[in-house]
């Protein structure tokens, strides 16, 4: 369940194309010891999507993303854990974990029901008048 502080990071990554067989091998499993060091930064729910071409999407939750950065910087296991995944990335200098960008949320569905929820009396109550009905 997402706290209601939680902040929602999804990011975007491109794995070298004849590397990707051993990127995903690399994670099945994730070293016990990093993962119990990304649960110790507080980030949680955390995902990653493969796509075509080694396109690799990532997503967590976190209540504070720059304490939950700054614990994985001076984590030993995670700099052994990034160091070694590197090689992986195209285009990246120094530690995928820090270098990647984060991509701006435009929709979350829990975020707009609440929103909209005291205003609307109904589901239909949001959906936009026709131009023509209004000029009649």
């Amino acid at each position: 369940m997402t706290s209601a502080s939680a902040h929602r990071v999804c990011f975007s990554l491109q794995i070298h194309p004849d590397l990707i067989d051993e990127y995903v091998a690399r994670h099945t499993p994730v070293w016990p010891d990093m993962l119990a060091e990304i649960a110790a930064s507080g980030r949680r729910n955390y995902s990653l999507f493969l796509g075509d071409g080694g396109r690799l999407i990532g997503y967590y939750e976190v209540d504070d993303d720059a304490a939950a950065q700054a614990y994985l910087a001076a984590s030993p296991v995670a700099a052994r854990w990034e160091a070694e995944m590197a090689r992986f990335f195209v285009g990246l200098a120094g530690r995928p974990d820090q270098a990647a960008t984060p991509l701006t949320e435009v929709f979350h569905l829990h975020d707009q029901l609440a929103a909209a929820a005291p205003h609307s009396a109904s589901p239909t109550s949001a959906t936009p008048t026709d131009e023509s009905d209004a000029a009649s």
